[in-house]
């Protein structure tokens, strides 16, 4: 595929960004897309491979590896090279529904996987799919696709988020009435108000959303299943219903001082502050303001990193951020080979922003945070840490354990605690009556089926925290198993077919 030399004519070039001093000042996306004549060169370097290790889609040791929606990524890379843009938009959307939010904010594991990154840098696979859909955009290729039939079959989807719009759009498409209900006042779930505008801009999923509508979906919004619409209701009104509705419960820092004013959990920060970009009317208390704070993010991953960015944006004082595990190496180990994800140390858009603003990499490993301390109003005013050390223990396994002597204290004013999820918030599950394990909802991968008649689950409501793409994978499995539920066959491909 792409050139048969270009793996060895042409290097990887990344993305344009703009200039980190400069961007922080709004809200827009960080970076730019790449030329026709760029784009063309990385399609080039895709090379004719044996094995497309990038389409793999598999977990290795915990970490996913390869694409788990198995995107045709040879086939478009190539299209790519040759500039046939309309083709190549064809060949992606047939695994994916939504490459302008996977071209923009999956990690890209698909990459990691790449042949080619053995000895060189990968093939810009994510900014090549990013750009496909974006020319589909443009030039008037994504029109709506109106069903010819209808079953006469009604869905329930339960959350917004990539799981159960894939769900939604598949089920469409098969011709079935699917009407999502969503809590929040606009649809997307983490897309619309996890992921700040500089990462995903809103008008690119209010866009998709639109195209659905378009199609058919029907938006139920500021409607929250169990309570303002019964399982009862549910029930009585649709043939299946599908709960999509995420892993939104957050893993809490239970340690002395958490109820100091200021202690906030990073997905309410990004939330809020969403909405304040979007112009959403906000309760007085609801907005969090990091203006002229010292601000520090408990957390190493993702979430943490666009607290910083969003931080820099409100002009705080300063900004820290705390990892459990010590800063990644720059190659590969013994421990982490190829195909796996490469767990190597990178500079994330925010990181270099806070460098640019600061004069230094915000981040700080291998620090356990052991209280906070609050002023006589219950202001947080600073919070005291200690360094870890990790070792392998008897058994072969990692612990951490203190190290002495390396106590420090922090002034801080706003902590975000950004450690991860620890399944669906249960209200929900309790009200529709579905099991659980592990604090997941308890439904098989490859038949999605609860406990309770005609109720399915899909998505990191069943799987817990996870990927875009594997909530997408999920997403269309489900309504797979969906159509043959209501139908006893089905016109919908499956991944677990290919």
């Amino acid at each position: 595929m792409g050139k048969t030399t270009g793996f060895m004519d042409y290097e990887r070039e990344e993305a344009k960004e703009r200039n980190p001093h400069t961007r922080v000042n709004d809200w827009k996306e960080y970076d730019a897309p790449f030329s026709d004549d760029v784009l063309r060169r990385q399609g080039a370097r895709c090379m004719d491979c044996g094995t497309p290790f990038c389409q793999i889609g598999e977990e290795i040791n915990g970490a996913t590896t390869g694409c788990p929606i198995y995107n045709l990524i040879p086939e478009w890379n190539d299209l790519a090279y040759r500039g046939q843009w309309e083709e190549a938009l064809k060949r992606l959307l047939k695994t994916n529904n939504f490459p302008e939010f996977t071209g923009r904010v999956c990690p890209a594991p698909c990459e990691g996987s790449c042949t080619l990154a053995i000895s060189d840098p990968s093939v810009a696979i994510k900014s090549i799919e990013r750009a496909i859909i974006d020319k589909g955009f443009a030039n008037g290729w994504m029109t709506p696709r109106i069903p010819k039939r209808r079953t006469g079959k009604s869905v329930a989807v339960i959350g917004s988020g990539p799981a159960g719009l894939a769900s939604a759009d598949q089920l469409n498409q098969a011709g079935h009435t699917v009407t999502v209900y969503e809590r929040a006042d606009r649809a997307g779930g983490l897309l619309m108000y996890g992921i700040p505008n500089m990462k995903l801009e809103k008008d690119v999923v209010q866009r998709r959303i639109r195209l659905l509508g378009q199609e058919g979906v029907d938006f139920v919004l500021n409607t929250e299943a169990g309570k303002d619409i019964t399982a009862e209701q549910l029930n009585n009104q649709h043939d299946a219903v599908i709960l999509c509705t995420g892993a939104q419960k957050q893993r809490d820092l239970v340690i002395d001082g958490r109820d100091a004013n200021g202690v906030h959990f990073a997905m309410d920060y990004l939330t809020a502050s969403t909405k304040n970009v979007l112009s959403v009317d906000l309760a007085e208390d609801e907005f969090i303001d990091a203006k002229g704070k010292d601000v520090i993010v408990i957390g190493g991953g993702d979430t943490g990193a666009d607290c910083i960015a969003t931080a820099l944006r409100h002009k705080c004082n300063s900004v820290v951020q705390f990892g459990k595990h010590p800063k990644l190496p720059m190659a590969r180990t013994v421990r982490n080979e190829w195909p796996e994800y490469p767990n190597l140390f990178t500079i994330e858009y925010a990181h270099k922003e806070a460098t640019a603003q600061f004069g230094e990499d915000p981040r700080n490993y291998s620090i356990q945070t052991k209280r906070f301390i609050s002023d006589e109003n219950g202001d947080l005013k600073e919070l005291h840490t200690i360094e870890m050390e990790k070792v392998i223990d008897s058994e072969g396994k990692y612990v951490f354990h203190e190290i002495p002597g390396t106590e420090k204290v922090w002034p801080a004013q706003l902590v975000f605690i950004a450690i991860g999820f620890e399944g669906p918030e249960p209200e929900v599950l309790e009200q529709v009556g579905v099991k659980t394990a592990n604090r997941k909802v308890k439904a098989k991968y490859g038949e999605f089926t609860t406990n309770v008649e005609k109720v399915f689950a899909a998505g990191d409501a069943r799987r817990g925290q996870s990927l875009i793409v594997w909530a997408i994978n999920e997403g269309r499995e489900v309504a797979r198993k969906v159509d043959h539920y209501l139908m006893g066959s089905t016109v919908l491909p499956s991944y677990l077919e290919l």
